[in-house]
C-alpha cells in the first residue's frame, strides 16, 4: 500500500476538514486554534475571502505562464505591489518557488556580482533543504547530516544569542562582531568573502532577535570590503514582527532580501529583491524556473498584499505580538529559561534546573496544548523552544484564549 514517507511526521494529530483566519478545524467539527500558520505562512489567515477569490478567479484564466516565455497581468500587479511595499532602494526582482529557492538565488548573484567564492552565515540560521542552503543552515545537524559532502565555501560565525552565551545582549553582540573579524584574519579574507547571509530574527535557531548594534556591525564591514549584506526574510517578512520586513526594525540598509511564506497566504511563491545595479550583475541564464511567478500564486499575492494594507495587519501584527510576549512572559513558570521574541514570533525555551535544554519537557508542552486546542511547534538546536506563531489577522480575544490554554499547559506540564 502507498502512503507517506515513515520520515513525515506530523507535529500535531489534527486530520483537517477546513479552516478560517486562525482557526482549525477537523473531520469531527472540533476547532483548533492555529498558532502554527503552516510555519509561518498563511499571514491572512487560512482562506481569507479575498484571497481564495482572487485565486479563483485567476484559475479561470490562466493556471501557469512560464514567466521567461510569456508574461501575465498577475505578475505585473505583483510587481506594481511589491514596488510599493519593499525598501525604495530594492528595484528588481527575482521569483522562485520556495525559501531555499530564493536563497540558492541570493547565493549565486552574490558570488557572480563579486567574483568571490566564500559566504558567511551565522550560527542558528536555517535558510533551506538543499545542499546548498543545508550548508548554511546552523539551526540543527537534522538538516545537514547524511549527505555530505557539502558545499565548500561557507563559513559560519556567532549569532548574538546572548540567553546562550549567559551574557548581556551588549556583551553577545562585541562577541561576535570580535568573531567576525578573526574569521577574516583566520578563515576567509574580505577579498575572499561575497556576501554575509543571515536572519533578522533567528527562526528554526529558536526565535532570537538581533539588534541593531549587531546589523549595523556587519553593514560597516560588508560597505568596508565590499560585500553584499543579504538579510533572510523568508519568516521574517510580510508583517509578522510587527515591520513589513525584519531588518526594519534595526535601523539597516539590505543589498538583498529573500521573500518567501507570507507573501501569498499559502500559495508557492518566492523570490529576492535587490538594487539594479546588483541584479544586472547576474550572469546570463543563472535565474529561471519553470514554476516560478505562477499566475495563480500571483494573483493570491496581490490579494495579500492588498489585505495586509486594507486591514492594518502590520500593526495588528505589532499590537497582537506585544500582547503575545507579554503574555508569555507572565505565564512562564520554573523550567522556561527565555521568553522572547518580535511581532508574531514569540519563544518559549524550556531548560532543566541547571540551565541545560530541556527537550522532552518541550515537546510535551507543545503536545498537551494540541489536547487542548492550541496548535504549536517547536524549534532550536535542541528543540527545546514552544514557538507561537498566529496568522496576522489573529484577535486580542484569540490571543488572550491562547494564552490562558498556555498557562494551564505549563501548570500541569
Amino acid at each position: 500500500m502507498t502512503a507517506l514517507s515513515p520520515l513525515l511526521k506530523q507535529a500535531t494529530p489534527v486530520v483537517v476538514d477546513h479552516a478560517l483566519g486562525s482557526e482549525l478545524f477537523d473531520s469531527g467539527g472540533r476547532r483548533f486554534l492555529d498558532f502554527t500558520a503552516g510555519i509561518g505562512v498563511v499571514s491572512t489567515g487560512h482562506c481569507h475571502p479575498k484571497v481564495v477569490a482572487a485565486a479563483q478567479e485567476q484559475t479561470g484564466k490562466l493556471i501557469h505562464g512560464q514567466y521567461t516565455t510569456v508574461m501575465h497581468k498577475p505578475l505585473m500587479e505583483l510587481v506594481e505591489k511589491l514596488d510599493g511595499v519593499l525598501p525604495s532602494h530594492l528595484n528588481s526582482l527575482f521569483f522562485a518557488n520556495s525559501g531555499s529557492e530564493a536563497l540558492e538565488a541570493s547565493l549565486r548573484l552574490s558570488r557572480q556580482a563579486t567574483g568571490r567564492p566564500n559566504v558567511i552565515v551565522f550560527h542558528g540560521g536555517f535558510h533551506g533543504r538543499t545542499v546548498a542552503t543545508a550548508t548554511m543552515t546552523t539551526s540543527g545537524t537534522r538538516f545537514s547530516a547524511g549527505f555530505s559532502p557539502l558545499m565548500g565555501g561557507v563559513h559560519v560565525a556567532p549569532f548574538p544569542t546572548a540567553y546562550r552565551y549567559g551574557w548581556s545582549e551588549e556583551e553577545a553582540t562585541r562577541f561576535a562582531l570580535q568573531e567576525l573579524d578573526y574569521i577574516f584574519a583566520t578563515l576567509t579574507s574580505p577579498e575572499e568573502t561575497a556576501a554575509f547571509i543571515v536572519e533578522p530574527i533567528l527562526g528554526e535557531g529558536g526565535y532570537v532577535p538581533g539588534n541593531t548594534a549587531f546589523f549595523q556591525g556587519l553593514r560597516e564591514r560588508a560597505d568596508k570590503h565590499g560585500i553584499v549584506l543579504v538579510m533572510d526574510e523568508v519568516q521574517a517578512g510580510f508583517g509578522r514582527t510587527g515591520k513589513m520586513f525584519g531588518h526594519q526594525h534595526f535601523d539597516v540598509k539590505p543589498d538583498i532580501i529573500t521573500l518567501a511564506k507570507g507573501i501569498a497566504s499559502g500559495f508557492p511563491i518566492s523570490g529576492i529583491a535587490a538594487t539594479e545595479e546588483l541584479m544586472s550583475k547576474a550572469w546570463a541564464g543563472s535565474q529561471g524556473g519553470t514554476y516560478g511567478a505562477n499566475a495563480v500564486a500571483c494573483a493570491a499575492a496581490v490579494a495579500t498584499l492588498g489585505v495586509i494594507e486594507e486591514e492594518g495587519l502590520v500593526a495588528n501584527a505589532a499590537e497582537r505580538g506585544h500582547q503575545l510576549l507579554d503574555g508569555a512572559k507572565s505565564a512562564a513558570v520554573d523550567g522556561v529559561g527565555d521568553v522572547r521574541g518580535l511581532g508574531l514570533l514569540v519563544g518559549s525555551e524550556f531548560t532543566t534546573s541547571d540551565g541545560m535544554p530541556d527537550a522532552e519537557r518541550a515537546k510535551a508542552a507543545q503536545q498537551l496544548a494540541a489536547t487542548k486546542g492550541l496548535l504549536l511547534l517547536t524549534c532550536g538546536a535542541h528543540m527545546n523552544t514552544v514557538r507561537m506563531i498566529p496568522p496576522l489577522v489573529v484577535t486580542s480575544e484569540q490571543v488572550d484564549e491562547a494564552l490562558g490554554i498556555w498557562s494551564e499547559v505549563l501548570a500541569e506540564v
